[in-house]
């Protein structure tokens, strides 16, 4: 019985190792990637599940292949349930665009639980000069639209970031959540100091929206960098002429 049990690893090891290489071979003959994304599906555990992600990295034509390989990749990965968390969560951190592992990890998990993996994702993020930084920009985006008290305080030292992009969609994302007033200060900052007119003109409408009232000892220099049509009324509240 441990003979024909060590065949059977054997021989199991042998077949992901097939179908791995054919279903993520963008070269190969589609009834043969196919054939191999099926038998990947059923076997339905983590390591199958590793073995379909890379599948969404490429583009086949014709574009109904392609779409109908990753639909079927996509819902063969939801289907292996929980243990499909964690490989689908590593490929969020290391994948070129997160839009496929992040609806996955809308299906397995819970709200709070997909934000964790963003917010893990992110952490791991500097905001050095980077020569593509979509991935950054991609995850502080779908951020914006989640609203948790985990996501401010995550998102505040990108204000600083180097690309001007990345810090534009760090001031949405910062407004958009509940506990944007406890960053007037970082915001009022940014304001002040960042040169894209963008990015100073969405932080004074989110001033604006959330009724914020400038500090003290901000104002003087908030009123000295206001463009005309900007102003600062007598309680220090941000307000558009």
């Amino acid at each position: 019985m441990a003979l024909f049990g060590f065949l059977g690893k054997r021989s199991e090891g042998g077949s992901l190792k097939k179908h791995s290489e054919r279903a993520t071979n963008k070269r190969a003959q589609a009834i043969d990637r196919w054939e191999s994304i099926q038998a990947l599906i059923q076997m339905g555990n983590a390591e199958s599940v590793e073995a379909l992600l890379p599948r969404f990295g490429f583009y086949v034509d014709p574009s109904i292949t392609d779409q109908d390989e990753k639909d079927a990749a996509f819902a063969g990965i939801v289907s292996a349930g929980e243990c499909a968390i964690a490989p689908v969560s590593d490929y969020l951190r290391r994948a070129e665009s997160i839009a496929w592992p992040l609806k996955m990890l809308d299906a397995l998990c819970a709200k709070e639980d997909v934000i964790a993996r963003l917010l893990e994702a992110l952490a791991a993020m500097d905001t050095e000069y980077e020569r593509d930084p979509q991935r950054k920009i991609d995850i502080i985006v779908a951020l914006e639209e989640r609203h948790d008290s985990r996501v401010v305080g995550a998102v505040l030292r990108f204000l600083q970031d180097a690309n001007e992009t990345v810090r534009f969609s760090a001031v949405g994302t910062i407004l958009a959540q509940q506990e944007a007033t406890s960053a007037v200060h970082e915001l009022v900052q940014c304001y002040l100091h960042d040169e894209s007119v963008r990015v100073r003109n969405r932080i004074f409408d989110g001033l604006v929206d959330l009724n914020a009232t400038v500090p003290d000892g901000e104002r003087a220099a908030f009123r000295a960098a206001l463009v005309p049509g900007f102003e600062l009324d007598s309680a220090g509240r941000p307000r558009r002429r």
